[in-house]
């Protein structure tokens, strides 16, 4: 699958760690393979037509819609402020 980036997941993804962005960038990978990645832990947010969320860390949450074979990244960040705009 495709992934594209939003301007506000690009905006978020820069206000993280090295650490943190390390593993945005394995989440990514294993998202853009598989978007089913057990890992991931990967569900459609409640309320909300066609987002998705997916775990990074433990912390971290990113948020993210699907059409066809692309996924839009829409948000990334500590898991109330990323799912709160999703």
């Amino acid at each position: 699958m495709e992934v594209l980036f939003t301007e506000q997941f690009d905006q978020a993804y820069e206000k993280l760690t090295g650490a943190e962005k390390r593993s945005v960038r394995k989440a990514l990978a294993l998202l853009g393979d598989n978007p089913n990645h057990p890992g991931l832990r990967v569900k459609k947010m409640e309320g909300r037509k066609n987002i998705w969320e997916a775990r990074p860390s433990k912390r971290l949450r990113m948020t993210f819609e699907m059409s066809g074979e692309i996924i839009f990244m829409r948000n990334v960040g500590e898991h109330d402020k990323a799912l709160k705009r999703p």
